[in-house]
């Protein structure tokens, strides 16, 4: 976290540099720089790794930034551009057991890294929005690239909008074996031995339907559908799966999926100093899962400078119909998993954040307009509990 103030009060030397500059080239303009800082622990003992029971022990540090740049073209379209980087580094229990004779396996610590640049160009003339956006993602097993197309239409009373987006995420998996699965000579995956090991692709195409409203002064809604297929490896070849029959296999799933997600949001202003923001989403795949997520989050502006808001998030789901826990698959079955992700199990997660913002900056520093510190904590039915806190500052 003092790396993340030190960076932000370095960017903001930097934009009030920039800024006296301004009068001399108004062509791109920066908007805003958002930062953030995270750590997330987590703990439980149903890994899939070692078929559903091992130590799920989890830290992950992660740190973005995300820029907002602006641009007016020669018709006086708005066009705003977004750029984000992003690095994780993380240190799993679990991953550590792909190959327990070694002293770290391939996955034990590793850096997730995913940068990703959009752009949009708004007609206020016609209340039309266009975007594109490409991204990157990638870590030790695998590599990701995205793309996507973005179109929103405002109504003809501005109070609603339609949007649609399409993305296509097309990756490679990286084939890692747990250790006593692999064929002879076949390479463990550790950096130092991962010539020959196959990739495998995974493609991933969704869409994003929506429309939103103004109701009332006092509320909004929007409703979205979301559907999406996957193609390809959809298991993960490192995940083990022991049956009833004591034998082990490697985790097998089918190679496609098609997910139907469908959410509503309201955000209702209770006067000037509440929000209540609240999502209902409904979840259903081909695999057979269901689920039902209710989220509930409350703005409460204390004074003009500071707010506190609540948040809770509940969420149930049935589980996919190739689950099945530790040694208790039929070895006849065509497709397993002992991934508790993929299980039944009903979640809980609640938190408080505290948001401070004053007019002369944070800290006598104009440019430094707001942070906002959160903490959360979760607790899954399958005993897997974990905490996250984070740190936001954004610089205008």
């Amino acid at each position: 976290m003092k790396k993340l103030i030190l960076t932000a009060g370095i960017l903001c030397a930097w934009l009030s540099s920039q800024a006296q500059d301004s009068t001399k080239i108004r062509k791109l303009k920066f908007e805003e720089a958002n930062l953030v800082g995270s750590y997330y622990t987590q703990n439980g003992n149903m890994a899939a790794v070692t078929g559903g029971i091992g130590s799920e022990k989890l830290t992950d540090i992660g740190s973005s930034l995300n820029l907002t740049f602006s641009l007016l073209d020669k018709k006086l379209r708005k066009n705003t551009f977004f750029v984000e980087g992003a690095i994780e580094q993380y240190t799993s229990a679990s991953s550590d057991q792909i190959d327990p004779t070694t002293l770290s396996s391939a996955s034990r610590t590793d850096q997730h890294i995913y940068p990703s640049i959009v752009w949009t160009r708004k007609n206020d003339q016609n209340g039309q929005t266009l975007g594109l956006n490409a991204s990157y993602s990638t870590e030790f097993d695998y590599k990701s690239y995205g793309f996507g197309f973005q179109w929103a239409k405002a109504t003809p009373d501005n109070n609603g909008e339609f949007s649609a987006k399409v993305n296509v995420f097309l990756d490679k998996w990286k084939m890692i074996l747990p250790a006593e699965l692999r064929p002879p000579g076949y390479p463990t995956g550790a950096e130092e031995d991962s010539k020959g090991i196959p990739y495998k692709p995974r493609n991933t195409y969704s869409a994003s339907l929506g429309y939103s409203r103004i109701i009332n002064p006092q509320l909004q809604g929007m409703i979205l559908f979301d559907p999406s297929y996957q193609e390809g490896l959809l298991s993960t070849p490192f995940h083990r799966v022991y049956f009833n029959d004591n034998s082990l296999r490697v985790e097998k799933l089918p190679g496609s999926r098609i997910k139907f997600p469908i959410s509503l949001r309201t955000n209702y202003f209770a006067g000037d100093n509440l929000i209540f923001r609240t999502l209902y989403r409904y979840y259903l795949d081909t695999w057979g899962l269901q689920a039902h997520t209710l989220n509930l989050e409350t703005v409460w502006k204390i004074n003009p400078f500071f707010s506190l808001t609540p948040h809770y998030r509940f969420n149930a789901q049935n589980g996919i119909r190739y689950y099945a826990p530790y040694q208790a698959h039929d070895p006849l079955g065509e497709y397993y998993s002992s991934d508790t992700d993929l299980s039944k199990f009903t979640s809980h997660f609640g938190g408080l954040g505290m948001r401070v913002s004053t007019p002369g900056g944070i800290l006598g520093i104009n440019s430094w307009k707001s942070m906002e510190i959160r903490y959360g904590i979760y607790h899954r039915s399958t005993a897997l509990t974990a905490h996250i806190v984070s740190l936001a500052i954004q610089i205008k």
